[in-house]
């Protein structure tokens, strides 16, 4: 056992590679600690590069998988609908299916959506089955559909709303229903 403390990783590991003399000695301990250091936080940078290569961890180099796929940097948007946005683009390449429109738009709200085809009214029906009101993202939901959905086709969107018939099954008392305090828009997507 060394007699002075590494407190790196790569430090403990290194000294197990030297003679034991060398375990009581203060300037050898110093620079294998300073070394291994070093290496802890290469081996850091080395892991954070490496997050950036996967659309669901990257972080500072999203505006590049923007840049990369044509889509406008979007700084301001939490890191989690650019994410959206990113795998919606690189999932949505190629012919236009019910099952890429659903992928794409599942990417976006991340519940479950169901896509009809109306062929004679030459339009595609996004229905959101699991997501109560409108999602935070649909103008870029609306955005990525439109670039892949045939030009002659148009898109209508249906949403799920918390109805009144969902109400009367809860059987709630006005003072049950006043004690949620919600606003009306916020009781439309209660679930």
């Amino acid at each position: 056992m060394s007699v002075y403390p590494i407190a790196s990783a790569s430090g403990q590991k290194m000294m197990g590679y030297l003679p034991f003399y060398y375990e009581s000695s203060r300037v050898m301990m110093a620079i294998i600690q300073g070394q291994g250091t070093e290496l802890d936080k290469l081996r850091q940078a080395v892991d954070e590069t490496l997050n950036q290569f996967f659309v669901d961890t990257a972080t500072w180099s999203l505006g590049d998988w923007e840049a990369e796929l044509g889509l406008p940097i979007a700084l301001t948007q939490p890191d989690t609908e650019r994410r959206s946005r990113i795998k919606s683009r690189i999932r949505g390449t190629g012919t236009c299916t019910i099952k890429l429109v659903i992928k794409v738009a599942e990417s976006y709200d991340g519940g479950t959506v169901d896509v009809l085809e109306d062929f004679p009214g030459h339009l595609v029906i996004v229905i959101f089955v699991d997501t109560r009101g409108v999602p935070p993202n649909i103008n870029d939901l609306m955005e990525a559909l439109r670039a892949i959905v045939p030009a002659h086709l148009d898109i209508e969107y249906e949403y799920a709303y918390f109805l009144w018939d969902e109400l009367d099954e809860k059987q709630w008392t006005w003072d049950q229903l006043e004690a949620l305090v919600l606003t009306w828009a916020q009781l439309e997507v209660y679930s």
